[in-house]
């Protein structure tokens, strides 16, 4: 692969967590490259590693050995603010549970990201509405969550994850709430994404989620144990 293009380089990077007396080892030695532009799925039982592996490329957690590139940039060294600052630029994260304010309107939700960066209100509403818009919720973005139903607060919470119009996209089980005529249309927005140029990466269980990829790579016991390319099926 050639070095430029690569988005996401981790090399051997192991994950320890100290339960009391106990060491849990979530993560073996993991080394993956993911390009720029890629839709990978990661597949794996509960207890793989998988959550683990997605923390630590989502800068919310550091790994106890090994390095970890980011835009060719080493982030497993850096400081917790500059994560932080990475988070908010870079990755756009999305959740099986939406993660909404439930006493904040969809726009208003939506414009969380850039209330962290400073961006200035009139500004923040006509990116907020661009976003709403690229996710096929005009109209509802004066609505609380608890008058949207499922597949609405996933779209709001997709248009935050994109409104600060970062590179990479992670999601981690975004349809596992959802039934699956609404999966499909969330999955055609991640598609319609990625046909954008964002990288994405996205944890599912289910086999035919994960078919939206071009890459589904599986995770056993903290180990990598299968890395495939396809044609996607959907």
């Amino acid at each position: 692969m050639s070095g430029n293009n690569l988005v996401i380089e981790v090399k051997d990077i192991h994950k320890t967590y100290d339960l009391g007396d106990i060491k849990v080892k979530a993560l073996k030695g993991i080394s993956l490259e993911i390009e720029n532009g890629d839709f990978v799925s990661i597949m794996g039982a509960s207890g793989s590693g998988k959550s683990t592996f997605m923390n630590i490329i989502g800068c919310l957690d550091k790994p106890t050995s090994g390095e970890y590139y980011l835009d060719n940039n080493q982030v497993s060294s850096m400081e917790s603010d500059e994560l932080a600052e990475i988070r908010n630029i870079k990755i756009g994260f999305v959740f099986q549970s939406f993660n909404l304010l439930a006493r904040t309107t969809a726009i208003e939700n939506v414009e969380l990201p850039m209330i962290y960066n400073n961006t200035d209100s009139k500004k923040r509403s006509e990116l907020a509405n661009e976003a709403i818009l690229k996710v096929g919720l005009d109209g509802r973005e004066h609505h609380f969550p608890s008058q949207l139903s499922g597949g609405q607060q996933q779209r709001v919470a997709i248009a935050r994850a994109i409104v600060n119009n970062p590179s990479i996209i992670l999601a981690d089980e975004p349809t596992g709430n959802l039934d699956s005529q609404t999966s499909m249309e969330i999955m055609e927005i991640f598609k319609d994404l990625n046909r954008q140029g964002k990288t994405i990466i996205m944890i599912t269980h289910e086999q035919d989620i994960a078919g939206y990829a071009q890459r589904v790579v599986t995770f056993k016991d903290g180990y990598i144990t299968e890395d495939k390319r396809q044609t996607s099926q959907n």
